[in-house]
């Protein structure tokens, strides 16, 4: 299934400035596998060493937030849109 991925403009910089790719999978895990054997430089961005989405990193399928759904276990059909957002914190 292709799903569309945005990407804000920090991430940009491995896409060569595209905002927007396609990306194949059945889950958000699939979609992340993909991107990063498309994009390498995207792995330490959206991925950490175990395995698990970065702490800062937000992902959106539909405007859904995927960590009170199935994190990277979450299901995606044809046509979704996948937002990936950073994590804002300030004081």
């Amino acid at each position: 299934m292709s799903v569309e991925v945005r990407l804000p403009t920090l991430l940009r910089q491995y896409t060569d400035g595209t905002a927007s790719v396609s990306a194949e999978g059945a889950t958000i895990g699939d979609v992340f596998t993909a991107l990063v054997g498309q994009y390498p430089g995207l792995g330490g961005q959206l991925i950490d060493a175990s395995g698990a989405l970065h702490k800062f990193v937000n992902v959106y399928v539909n405007d859904e937030d995927i960590r009170y759904l199935d994190s990277l276990g979450t299901p995606v059909a044809e046509g979704d849109v996948v937002s990936i957002l950073p994590a804002v914190a300030g004081g």
